[in-house]
Formats: structure tokens, sequence, C-alpha cells
């Protein structure tokens, strides 16, 4: 199949790996024009001048970006009838659902896929992918999907597959401060932190973000796998949409106080493990 890539970050450079790996014939785009020819130049790729370029030779388009507005600007003049673009990047419902509305004007199908695992879950293809829109454009897009993912879910219209998007990432950032708080806690009483997490792990207490977040919040190791200041405008998106339906989600709003604090600490670059180190501050308190 023709397709076109359009963001070659952490994410992105991974999925489209599994494309091109697979033979499908890829045409990339990235703003920063030296990362899109490295990439292309290890798997085959072409390299377009535009988003608009890129468009023309595809079936179907991806994107993977930070935000709805940048999303929105690639998108902008990119129109052909018959082309489906799927955005894998995490922009909200409203965003997704304004794009889409401009995009129809154009003739081009629009559907949201965005998609939950980190880097390492991109690396292997085993991430977990929900995707909103109509039933015939998930259809075309699914073989590609499942190219990317190990559980691909159609899950209602479009917009609802950022909604279910935000709601779980803003679940897994309370459940990260909440894994910080009890390690400090733990601290304070004296425990052995390894055998805590061990048995957290292993009761009730057990949850992904213990499991991947407590060992490097006890080593103040932050390597990027997610960015504290991506989670932070996710769970932002989410209290947002959540506001507007008129639903309260307070775990949501204390774990943005929290990474709001990480921001305020230089830690935006940094995987949201830093939150630790907010945590560190309000316990007056330094794991070791």
């Amino acid at each position: 199949m023709r397709v076109a890539w359009l963001g070659l970050g952490i994410m992105g450079s991974l999925q489209a790996a599994h494309l091109a790996r697979a033979g499908h014939e890829l045409t990339v785009w990235n703003r920063t024009r030296a990362k899109a020819d490295a990439w292309a130049a290890e798997h085959r790729a072409t390299v377009a001048e535009s988003p608009r370029e890129a468009a023309e030779r595809a079936d179907v388009l991806f994107t993977m970006l930070v935000d709805g507005p940048q999303v929105a600007a690639v998108l902008d003049g990119v129109g052909r009838d018959g082309l489906l673009c799927a955005d894998m990047s995490t922009i909200g419902a409203l965003a997704a659902r304004e794009i889409g509305d401009r995009l129809a004007e154009r003739g081009v199908a629009f559907m949201d896929a965005p998609v939950t695992g980190s880097a390492p879950r991109a690396a292997d293809g085993t991430l977990t992918i929900m995707a909103g829109g109509t039933e015939a454009d998930f259809a075309r897009a699914e073989p590609l999907l499942r190219e990317m993912g190990e559980l691909v879910l159609h899950v209602g219209r479009l917009g609802h597959g950022q909604a279910i998007k935000l709601i779980n990432n803003s679940v897994a950032a309370a459940n990260a401060s909440t894994v910080g708080q009890a390690l400090l806690a733990g601290a304070a009483a004296g425990v052995d932190l390894d055998a805590l997490t061990a048995v957290m792990g292993a009761g009730s207490g057990a949850s992904t973000m213990l499991a991947l977040k407590a060992g490097p919040m006890r080593a103040h190791d932050y390597t990027t796998l997610f960015k504290l200041e991506h989670m932070l405008k996710d769970v932002r998106l989410c209290l947002e949409e959540a506001q507007a339906a008129g639903v309260p989600f307070p775990a949501a709003a204390a774990a943005r106080d929290v990474l709001a604090a990480g921001m305020g600490r230089g830690l935006g670059d940094a995987d949201f493990a830093g939150l630790i180190e907010v945590l560190e501050g309000y316990a007056g308190r330094h794991l070791h």
C-alpha cells in the first residue's frame, strides 16, 4: 500500500518502521528535514518536501505529532478525493472532530487512532491502538494498524479514540503519582522498598505504573520514554473535556498539579517518572 507518514519523533519513527519492514511504499515528512533524510535512508523510504507532497503519493496518510494545532497545521491544504488520514497523535476529541470536519470539505476521510504503550511497545509492534471513525475507514486502515499494534480496536465514532486515550493516560498519571507517594511513605516508615514493591506488585496494589516507574523513580533515572510535558498535556485535555461534560475527575486534577510543578522544575523533556522530584519536595525527603 502507498503510505505517507508525517512526524518522525520518538514514537512515529518506531511505528513507521514497522510499515516499511512490512513492504509498504512509504513517503515521509518531518519538520526537521535531516531526521527525515536519515530515517528514509535506513528504511528505503522517500522524503517529501511538504505534507501536501506526501499526501499526493499516498492512499493512507498517518500523522504522529505533538498536539492538535500541529496536526491541523500539517493537514491544512492536504486534499484529494479518496485519501484517508489517520491521526495517531493525542489531540483530544474536540480537535479530532474539528479537523475531520475541515478535511471532509475537501473530500478527505479522517479517523483518530491514538496509541498507548510508549516507546518499548512501539519498537516491538505491540501498541494498543484505539480507533474512532466510520467502520469503512477503520476496515481500510486496520491492516496497517495491525503492523504497529497488538490490540487494535474500533472504539466508536470520530473522537472516541481520543476520549479513551485521554482517560487512560490520566489514570496512568494518577497511578504514577500514587506509586511515588507510596515509595516515599515506605521510605519514611523505614521499610525495605524492594519488599514493598514486591508485595504491591503481587497484591491489590499492583499496576502497570508500579512495574514501569517504581525503579526509575528510586534511581532518579528519567530516561525519556514518555515526556512529562506530553503527559501534562494529555491530562489537561482530559480535564477540559470532563469539565465540559460536567464530570469531576479529582484524581486527574491532583496528577495535573504534580506534573505542572514538574514543568516548573525544568523536567518537561524528562520522562514523567520525574514527578517523583515534586513529591519529594512535598515530603521534604529524598528517596535513596
